[in-house]
C-alpha cells in the first residue's frame, strides 16, 4: 500500500512537470475561450469534481474519536490559520525591499493562508508512528475551516477583493466547494460498505484533475506577453520555502515538547506535520476563484507549488530521525514511571 502511495505521488510530481511543460508548448489549447473551455471545464465541473471525491472519501467517522483533544486541536489550528499566515505576512515586509518577483512573494503569502492538506500530514504521521486519530482531525476540519477561512485571509492579506466581488467568490465557494463537499459526504452514507470493499482510486482522480486546473493556469500565464520571471527569484523562493518548514516543523517541536505542554510524544509528531504543512488539492481550485482573470495567476501559484513537493520529500526525509526520538521518549516515560 506504502508503495502504491509513494508511485502516485512521484507520478503526480512528474505530472505537475510535464502539464507545465505541455502548456508552454501550447497554450492556446487550455485557455480561457480556448477548446478546453477551462472557465466551464475547470472553474465549476474540475473544482466541483474534487471537492465531491473529497466528500465521498472522508471517513468522518474516524474523526470523533478524536474530539476530545481539545487543547491538541486548537493549537494545531490557531498556528495553521492564524500564526502561519501572520508570521509570513511579517517576514515579506522584509523580503518587500529584496528584488524578488513582488507575485511569487504574495505566492508566498497564499501559500502561509492555505489550510492543512488531507493526505500527506496524515501518512506521515502514520509512517511516524504519531497520534493517528488527531492527524486525521485536524486535516479534515482544517480543511473544512479552510473553505471559509482561507478565502477570508487572502482579501485580508492581498486585498484582492478590489478586482474580484466578495460576494461572487463566496457564491463560487459554495456552489463548487461546500455543496459537492456535503453531496459527497450524504452520498457516502449509503454506499460506505461498497466503498470500504472496493477501495476506489480517490487519490488518482483528485490528482488527475487537479493536474488539469494546473495546465490551463499556466496555459493563461504562457499565452500572455508580459509574464516575466527570473531565475534567480525562482531559486530564492524553494530556499526561502525549505527554510519556512523546517523553521515552523522547528519551533512547533519546541512549544509542543515543553515540560507544562500536555502533549505526549505522538501528538508532538501530528502537531509538527499538520501545523506545517499545506494543502495543494484546496488551494489551486480556491485560487483559482479568489484570483479568477488575474494575469499573473500562475505566479502567485507557483509558491504552492513548490511547497507541496517539498513538504512530502522533507518529512519523508525526516521520518526516520522523528520516529527515532518519539520511540526514546516513549521508553524514558515507561522507565520512569512508578511501579505499583
Amino acid at each position: 500500500m506504502r508503495l502504491l502511495e509513494r508511485m502516485r505521488k512521484e507520478w503526480f510530481m512528474v505530472g505537475i512537470v510535464v502539464a507545465i511543460v505541455g502548456a508552454k508548448l501550447e497554450p492556446s489549447f487550455g485557455v480561457n475561450g480556448g477548446p478546453l473551455k477551462p472557465e466551464i471545464t475547470v472553474s465549476y465541473i474540475a473544482v466541483a469534481t474534487i471537492f465531491f471525491n473529497s466528500g465521498l472519501s472522508l471517513k468522518t467517522e474516524e474523526l470523533t474519536s478524536a474530539l476530545v483533544h481539545l487543547k491538541l486541536h486548537l493549537f494545531i489550528q490557531i498556528f495553521t490559520l492564524a500564526f502561519f499566515p501572520a508570521t509570513i505576512w511579517l517576514f515579506l515586509q522584509l523580503l518587500s525591499i529584496t528584488s524578488i518577483n513582488e507575485w511569487l512573494l504574495k505566492g508566498l503569502q497564499t501559500v502561509g493562508c492555505m489550510p492543512p492538506p488531507v493526505s500527506s500530514a496524515v501518512i506521515l504521521t502514520k509512517a511516524v508512528g504519531g497520534n493517528e486519530a488527531a492527524a486525521i482531525f485536524n486535516s479534515a476540519f482544517g480543511s473544512f475551516l479552510g473553505i471559509v477561512i482561507t478565502p477570508l485571509l487572502l482579501l485580508l492579506f492581498l486585498g484582492s477583493s478590489s478586482s474580484v466581488p466578495f460576494t461572487s467568490i463566496f457564491s463560487q465557494l459554495f456552489m463548487t466547494v461546500v455543496v459537492p463537499l456535503i453531496i459527497g459526504q450524504i452520498v457516502r452514507r449509503y454506499i460506505k460498505d461498497w466503498l470500504e470493499r472496493k477501495k476506489p482510486p480517490f487519490g488518482a482522480v483528485s490528482s488527475s484533475v487537479l493536474l488539469m486546473i494546473i495546465y490551463t493556469t499556466f496555459c493563461d500565464t504562457f499565452s500572455s506577453p508580459h509574464i516575466d520571471l527570473d531565475k534567480l527569484s525562482l531559486v530564492l523562493i524553494m530556499f526561502i520555502i525549505v527554510s519556512i518548514q523546517l523553521s515552523f516543523m522547528l519551533l512547533t517541536f519546541i512549544f509542543s515538547t515543553r515540560n507544562n505542554s500536555g502533549f505526549t510524544p505522538a501528538d508532538t509528531v501530528a502537531i509538527m506535520f499538520c501545523s506545517t504543512h499545506k494543502s495543494l488539492t484546496l488551494g489551486i481550485p480556491m485560487l483559482k476563484i479568489v484570483f479568477a482573470g488575474h494575469e499573473h495567476l500562475s505566479l502567485i501559484s507557483v509558491p504552492l507549488l513548490i511547497y507541496h513537493p517539498a513538504q512530502i520529500l522533507l518529512g519523508s526525509v525526516l521520518v526516520p530521525t522523528i520516529k527515532s526520538w518519539m520511540v526514546s521518549r516513549q521508553k524514558g516515560v515507561k522507565l520512569t514511571r512508578p511501579t505499583v
